[in-house]
This record gives C-alpha cells, structure tokens and sequence, in this order.
C-alpha cells in the first residue's frame, strides 16, 4: 500500500482517538497535488523546449507561494500540539500533592494508567505519522524539481526549533514508557506500526524505534561534566543539560534556576541567545535517571545539595552586607 493511502487511513483513525479540534496534521494529499500540478506545467514546459529537464528550483511559482510556507506552519501546529499534549500526560503521571492523591482515589474506580499508557502510544505514533509524512511530502519536492530544497528546508526547520522527532517530549515519552515497563527495553503496538524504546545505561542512550525503520538515538550525556544528566533541563533551542551545569554555564546559581539567566546567555553547544527562558524539566528522564542509576544518583544529589546550600549562603549573606551598607 502506498504512504498517502496508510496516511489517509490513519487520519481517519486519528480522528477518533484525538477528538480535538487543535490537532493538526501534514495536509499530506493536498501537497502531492501541488507538486503534482508542477509536474505537468513541467512536462508541458519539456514538450515545448526539450533542453529543459526540470522547473527552476530556485524559483517555482506554483510550489514556492503555496509549499513551503504552509508546511512550516503545519509542522509548527504539529509540535505545539504534541508537546501540550504530552506535557498534559506526563503531569497527571507525575502529580504531586492533593492533585495526586485525586488520581489514586481515581485508580480505585477506573484504569487511570491504561489510559495514560494508551494516549502516550496515541501520541508516539501522531508525532511519528507527521514526520514520515514530512519526510517523504519534501523528498518528492526535489524529485520533482531536481533541487535540495527539501533538505534545505529541514535545516531552516531545525535553525527555527522546529522538531518533530528531536523534541525533548519525545524523549520524555520514551522515559515515561521504561519508567512504567521498570525494564531497560519495552514493545509497543500502535495503530498502525511497532514502537520500541531502549536505554543503554553503560552507554548513556536512549534508543527509539518508530515505524517505517526511523531509528533514533538520544545521548543522555551532558556536554558540560560530560557525565549522565542530572536532574536535567532541556534549554529552548532542544539541547539537554544538567541545572547545575546549565546554571554555572548562565553564571546563576543553581538554587536561582535558569530562568533568573539573562537573555543574553547563550546555549553551551549551539550559542544561541533567548534560550533559558524557554527550558523545560525533563520530570521522567530525571525520574528515569534515578531509578537506572541509583547510587550516582544519589551521589549527585548530595554533592548537589552541598553546592547550591553554599551557594545560598554566599548570596544572602552579600545580600545583607549590602543591605546594611546602605543603612
């Protein structure tokens, strides 16, 4: 079966499993049709003048107005939605509290877990669907206009951190999943295809199998103490550190969090700016993290601990030494 007929199928499973009017989705038929419009303008245009073998790929009237900008836009939707969604999930996994103790008087009456295991594999097999769509949607792109335009586009993609299949959530996903499964490796069957996640904890990767032979690998390695992350942050540009490090790297203090750095502190690895605001918690790798590796856990933390109580001391004592000068 071809990918736009498995693609029209799942959209229609799709439908019944989301139910939400904010899902969105690659437009997948609705694009092949432009590009197929191109085709014959470019056939027609080869009828006419035979030295030309395909359409200018640097100017394409009928994709350029109508292509790129509107699959930009699609795979933004697609990644605000999955990352709300997931954030929504992995909040009532890890819930605190009176939320938390609404949840377990919950589970007396009704599989709260199954629910949340069935949406995780809802979701891993939504964001995974789009980004093979994606993938195949640009490929076409430049077969058709014998151009790179399609890969140049996955670059301007990921300069503006757009990512599909690089997002952070995704990885938290794949903690969520081995967190409940208690093993390194854990199956899943989704609608329409087989999903698989590992962690390799001598290593410090995280392995996930997606359908249609997508294979990615997440190293869970900080590039600052080049140790396993802990207690880890994914900065808005995507790149994971531990807070500590993430903070000395901002020159905050750890007990202060990345969102007191400032706007002008850059990413370690790729020095883009604007990014500490945007960090996010990575609750299930950390909770991953402590489980697997339990000792260097625990090890980290009190020396973790010791770090940011000095820290503190230092700072409030500053404080009110500058608060008496000024007396």
């Amino acid at each position: 079966m071809k990918f736009g007929c498995t693609f029209t199928e799942y959209l229609q499973e799709e439908r019944e499993w989301l139910m939400d009017e904010n899902c969105a989705h690659i437009k997948y038929d609705r694009l092949k049709n432009v590009l197929k419009s191109c085709q014959n303008c470019k056939d027609s245009s080869s009828h006419d003048h035979q030295h030309h073998q395909s359409c200018n790929c640097q100017s394409c009237p009928v994709c350029d107005q109508k292509f790129f900008s509107e699959l930009m836009k699609e795979a933004s939707d697609i990644a605000g939605y999955f990352s709300s969604r997931v954030q929504h999930l992995l909040n009532l996994h890890i819930a605190k509290g009176l939320q938390r103790y609404v949840l377990c008087l919950r589970q007396c009456f009704k599989n709260d877990m199954g629910a949340l295991d069935q949406e995780g594999r809802i979701l891993i097999e939504y964001i995974s669907m789009n980004a093979i769509a994606m993938r195949k949607i640009l490929k076409k792109y430049d077969k058709v206009h014998s151009s790179m335009n399609g890969e140049n586009f996955k670059s301007k993609m990921h300069a503006e951190h757009i990512e599909l299949l690089h997002s952070p959530w995704l990885i938290e996903l794949g903690a969520f999943y081995l967190n409940t499964s208690g093993q390194d490796g854990c199956e899943l069957d989704g609608i329409r295809g087989h999903f698989a996640c590992d962690f390799n904890v001598t290593n410090a990767v995280m392995t996930l199998t997606l359908p249609d032979s997508v294979k990615l690998e997440y190293d869970l390695t900080c590039a600052i103490c080049l140790d396993f992350v802990f207690n880890p942050y994914a900065l808005g540009c995507g790149h994971i550190f531990c807070k500590s490090c993430a903070c000395s790297a901002a020159s905050v203090m750890t007990f202060q969090g990345l969102k007191a750095a400032t706007p002008e502190s850059k990413c370690p690895i790729c020095r883009e700016g604007r990014v500490y605001s945007k960090s996010v918690r990575m609750l299930e790798l950390n909770l991953l993290m402590k489980r697997r590796c339990n000792d260097y856990w625990r090890e980290r933390l009190a020396r973790e601990r010791a770090v940011a109580l000095k820290q503190s001391k230092e700072y409030w004592n500053l404080q009110s030494t500058y608060a008496v000068g000024l007396l």
